[in-house]
């Protein structure tokens, strides 16, 4: 094949020898591969080195999300047609450059593909979106100290291809420590930011600071920009969480009614409201709310879906909740249905034992 563009990878790293075997396999079909080292211990820069990528080395200080991925792009020469920024924890699908190939045109300026950003033990892809870090080599620069996002100086012209597919695999132990206070400082740079103040208001939840969360997502809400319903719902849920942690369940009903208001196409809110629930041994609101869940069988694109609307968690609590209503033939065939998720669950398992012995079929 004649390739019609010039490719270049560009990535920031540090401490990251183990996955650069792996992440270089994957990023080999470009032309060229330049590498950010902010600090490597290890055995990082040799091993990226002695695999032939460019590899510049250089301490970011305060650390910036943002400066590293601008500087790291500052690597890649003049003639570079299309960049492709990754991690090293992530991997693309064989056979990416063709598919770029083919679908890039000349006045292209961005495209946007296929990310599964969680895959579970078992290979199987549980939150997938849309990601769009491929862009030209001229007007782009990366904002914001984390949760970095990239800015054009002109009018955007993007492709869609679903024919490209990146695989996270992340190192869970990992710290992301430094996430909340640069949050913190993006919000104070960019207070009128829709997204990153969604994003802090989930990173106190995280951190079990309750009322700087609700505090933090309720003015989300407010912002004028915040007019994404997926993201807005993901708002109420998180405040609804931290009443529920908070023992204050009445409000958290009212934030996951809100919730499913303001995002009817999505189950999220709905399976929110059938866990909060079960907690609460309410069993016919599991089962109404299940059951609403249910009539949406469409599983959109988007980074803001939980992993438990799509997973068998919904098949899981209508069967506890048939059981607990006394309808014990239901509870076993919505036990059968969750164990098609997951068919090793050893509570599933149980249950559909337990099920069995009271169940007439």
């Amino acid at each position: 094949m004649n390739n019609k563009y010039k490719i270049a990878v560009y990535a920031i790293c540090k401490n990251e020898e183990k996955f650069v075997n792996r992440w270089f396999d994957s990023m080999s079909e470009a032309d060229e591969i330049y590498v950010l080292d902010t600090g490597s211990t290890d055995n990082t820069v040799k091993k990226l080195e002695k695999l032939g990528v460019h590899v510049t080395k250089k301490t970011i200080t305060p650390w910036r999300f943002d400066e590293a991925r601008n500087s790291s792009l500052e690597l890649l020469p003049e003639d570079i047609d299309i960049c492709v920024c990754t991690d090293l924890d992530e991997v693309f699908v064989k056979g990416w450059r063709n598919e770029l190939e083919k679908n890039w045109q000349p006045d292209t300026t961005r495209a946007r593909y296929d990310y599964n950003w969680y895959i579970d033990d078992e290979g199987n892809p549980k939150i997938n979106f849309y990601i769009d870090k491929i862009h030209k080599r001229k007007g782009y620069k990366w904002t914001h100290p984390v949760h970095e996002v990239l800015e054009y100086d002109g009018m955007e012209n993007y492709t869609t291809i679903d024919t490209i597919c990146l695989n996270h695999y992340p190192d869970r132990e990992k710290s992301r420590a430094n996430y909340l206070p640069l949050l913190e400082l993006s919000v104070k740079e960019s207070p009128n930011d829709d997204r990153n103040t969604h994003y802090l208001g989930r990173e106190y939840m995280y951190y079990g600071r309750w009322n700087e969360a609700i505090d933090t997502l309720i003015r989300h809400l407010s912002l004028k920009t915040a007019t994404w319903r997926d993201e807005r719902c993901a708002s109420m849920r998180f405040i609804a969480r931290c009443y529920t942690n908070l023992k204050r369940y009445d409000e958290a009903k009212m934030w996951l009614e809100k919730a499913i208001l303001e995002a009817p196409h999505l189950r999220d809110a709905l399976v929110e409201r059938a866990i909060l629930a079960n907690t609460l041994e309410e069993w016919e609101d599991v089962k109404k709310y299940c059951l609403r869940a249910l009539d949406i069988r469409k599983h959109p694109k988007s980074y803001i879906n939980e992993p438990f609307t799509f997973d068998g968690t919904v098949e899981d609590l209508l069967s506890l909740s048939y059981f607990k209503l006394g309808y014990k033939d239901e509870a076993l065939y919505w036990i059968k249905e969750a164990l098609k998720y997951k068919p090793n669950d050893k509570r599933l398992l149980s249950n559909k034992a337990i099920f069995e012995q009271f169940s007439n079929r």
